[in-house]
């Protein structure tokens, strides 16, 4: 008997992500879709012992929090083995007492993140010789999910343990504040993990998109023949959408290097206009596909000192989000300016604008300002964010000159 489908794997992997752990232990349902099984277990591994977590049935001797201590043998196997199918024999099935529940099929996969092993998940059916290879990758590939959600909940919990605490009196003020510290170094340190993740997620993610915008560009050539007036709109919007996807991840990116102060400048001698002139062919399709001009400013071409990819980054910044905050049939001003110590860059639209009392909120993380045009476009609110940061990395300022209903101006000031 087979017990996964590829499909049904593929299906479930987003819906393993949203797992919450009230009441009755949604993650062993979202199992049940693609693994057959009676039974499930969760344990957390310590240096000499097992601590069962969860259960997928209600047994009386089972209580959560119980451990097992295991010796050196077991150990080899928790610590380092990627999982196991078994029967009711094996010496961890007897450990763990589950041969009293009169199952014969057994099928263990760790739970870790980057090989560091903090637990193990057990299904159990009564069938014998049910589970194959197929499963245990299956369940395996399930875990590395899993993996994170269960951390994730793992702090949650600590965060509820500190406030009740804290509420009832149970702790003295020293030893609470001592108990958040340690708590904050392990949330600081999970961060950390998921921030790393992210990161290599997002980095996974350009690589595909990056061949759907070059291919499309190809086509768009119609080098390998003509293209009718209905493929030429469909390849243009994918252009849009794919640009304003890969923006959306590289932003992402951007701002878990910021936070991991691993984001560097290397600064090269380039002129203005070459950054101006690319940032414009790229976004020119988004701003095609809203009837719009970009309208450059630039009374002299000057040579400056910074890093070329992060001025560019700032540049598509800022037009991009002019453009998508413009009203369709309008013009998206870039000027360059200089003097003797900085050069300038100034982005206007004549978009909605941005009332004065959120002129200082706009640059902070996530914020996205709640009207009824803003709800129609998609962003990560991560955008100003980082473009603050990358003027600040040159040692420069930016600001914002704004209205209601009376378009925007950024303004960027650099210095030499």
């Amino acid at each position: 008997m087979t017990t996964v489908s590829s499909d049904k794997i593929l299906e479930i992997i987003p819906e393993l992500f949203e797992v919450d752990f009230k009441g009755n232990m949604k993650l062993f349902n979202k199992l049940e879709k693609f693994l057959v099984f009676d039974e499930g277990f969760i344990y957390y591994a310590n240096p000499d012992s097992l601590q069962l977590k969860y259960t997928y049935k209600k047994h009386a001797d089972f209580e959560p929090d119980s451990i097992y201590n295991i010796g050196n043998e077991l150990k080899r196997f928790i610590f380092s083995s990627d999982g196991k199918i078994t029967n009711e024999e094996e010496k961890l099935i007897k450990l763990l007492g589950l041969d009293r529940l009169g199952q014969k099929s057994f099928l263990i996969s760790k739970i870790s993140i980057r090989s560091t092993v903090f637990g193990i998940i057990v299904l159990a059916d009564k069938r014998p010789d049910l589970y194959k290879s197929k499963d245990l990758n299956a369940l395996s590939a399930a875990s590395s999910i899993l993996s994170y959600v269960l951390k994730d909940m793992e702090l949650s919990n600590v965060f509820k343990i500190q406030l009740q605490a804290l509420k009832d009196g149970i702790i003295e003020k020293n030893k609470a504040y001592k108990t958040i510290k340690e708590q904050n170094e392990k949330i600081l340190e999970a961060d950390k993990v998921k921030n790393e993740f992210l990161a290599n997620v997002s980095h996974e993610l350009r690589t595909p998109l990056n061949s759907i915008l070059g291919f499309s560009d190809i086509l768009s050539t119609q080098l390998y023949g003509n293209l009718n007036s209905k493929q030429e709109e469909y390849i243009n919007d994918i252009k849009v959408s794919a640009t304003h996807l890969l923006g959306m991840i590289n932003e992402i990116l951007d701002m878990s290097k910021i936070e991991a102060n691993a984001m560097k400048i290397v600064k090269s001698a380039f002129w203005i206009s070459r950054a101006v002139d690319e940032v414009s062919n790229i976004l020119h399709p988004l701003a095609q596909k809203k009837n719009i001009t970009l309208v450059k400013h630039m009374p002299v071409d000057f040579e400056v000192f910074a890093d070329y990819q992060k001025i560019q980054q700032i540049l598509y910044n800022l037009v991009s989000n002019a453009i998508k905050y413009s009203p369709e049939n309008n013009d998206v001003e870039i000027s360059i300016d200089a003097d003797e110590d900085k050069f300038t860059i100034a982005v206007h639209d004549n978009g909605i604008g941005i009332d004065k009392k959120y002129h200082g909120k706009i640059f902070a993380k996530f914020v996205q300002l709640d009207s009824a045009y803003t709800k129609k476009e998609s962003s990560t609110g991560l955008g100003l964010t980082i473009t603050k940061e990358l003027v600040e990395l040159h040692g420069g300022k930016i600001s914002v000159i704004s209205e209601v209903n009376n378009g925007s101006t950024f303004v960027v000031e650099i210095p030499f």
